[in-house]
């Protein structure tokens, strides 16, 4: 059981982890979803950083952590936690260590590493079991070096590389890799997605994971102003869209067994897809009603599966 539940906004401390001023961009949604899970998680903790994004939180030698901090090349963070997690064991073995003392260890990455360059380590830190926390901030492109597409990119969306024309005017053409489900087959005990529209939510799901050990995932709707093209005012309002267009479903899997955590009354999709403009390729200068519908599709068919499975 959870040593705290959340039930409203004022049970979340007010505590910042994560300094102002960084450099990442503004109306960032990922950093905003951990600045959330850094005040459930505590200042004892150690951060592997994959390359992406938010490296450029923590710029040698200034950090706006509280925390520590590690930085690794994409394909390797897991790789780092496990060494940083063996060593601070051996340490309280020793007795060099006290229980007070030991870190949380969190991999932190974005859907590029999670989908693809990192995922062979992250596979095998799962099967060795290690006690680590994984957090994805998921923008959906590889927004730090231009806003390519990756394997996280939705169907129907526009990307550096993946940009409507005459020969293929939806945008991107692939579906989106199912990283909760790559997770799960894994066989992990716990696995979550969270959004920083939903704070008590995500602040819920990372305390009942603060009393399970091994691998530990949480997938973040991470809306990004720069590549999604829209005003960084807007970031928590398209992230709550996005759940209650039935778009990015709240659940979580317990030693595999999945459960909803929230069940929206289910806006139709357009609503969320009109007001970015990595989508207005959709609606201007026709609509692609084929496109929206096939959008649309996808996530009913989803809802009704998980309705039907009684989840």
């Amino acid at each position: 059981m959870p040593s705290k539940i959340y039930k409203k906004f004022k049970d979340i401390s007010t505590y910042e982890h994560i300094a102002s001023g960084t450099p990442l961009c503004s109306g960032c949604g990922g950093l905003l979803a951990l600045r959330l899970a850094h005040k459930v998680l505590g200042k004892n903790v150690v951060i592997v950083n994959a390359a992406g994004c938010f490296t450029l939180l923590s710029v040698y030698p200034y950090s706006p952590f509280d925390s520590s901090w590690m930085y690794t090349a994409m394909a390797c963070a897991p790789a780092g936690a496990q060494g940083i997690r063996d060593a601070l064991d051996i340490l309280i073995k020793k007795r060099k260590l006290s229980d007070e003392e030991d870190l949380k260890v969190v991999v932190l990455t974005g859907d590029g590493t999670a989908n693809d360059i990192g995922l062979q380590s992250t596979s095998a830190a799962i099967h060795r079991g290690l006690d680590f926390y994984y957090f994805c901030y998921d923008n959906e492109a590889f927004s730090n070096t231009g806003f390519q597409m990756s394997s996280a990119t939705p169907f129907g969306s526009k990307t550096s590389t993946s940009f409507p024309g005459k020969s293929n005017p939806g945008g991107t053409i692939q579906r989106k890799k199912d990283l909760f489900e790559i997770w799960r087959s894994h066989k992990p005990p716990y696995i979550a997605t969270i959004s920083p529209s939903h704070p008590i939510d995500l602040s819920n799901k990372f305390e009942k994971a603060s009393g399970i050990k091994g691998p530990k995932l949480f997938i973040t709707f991470s809306p990004c102003p720069p590549g999604w093209s829209f005003d960084s005012s807007k970031s928590v309002e398209i992230a709550k869209l996005a759940v209650q267009t039935g778009l990015w479903p709240l659940k979580e899997a317990v030693d595999g067994i999945v459960e909803h955590t929230v069940v929206p009354k289910f806006k139709p999709v357009e609503e969320y897809l009109k007001i970015q403009n990595r989508y207005d390729h959709l609606f201007d200068p026709v609509k692609q009603i084929d496109v929206v519908n096939i959008i649309q599709k996808d996530i009913d068919d989803y809802w009704k599966r998980y309705s039907d499975n009684g989840q």
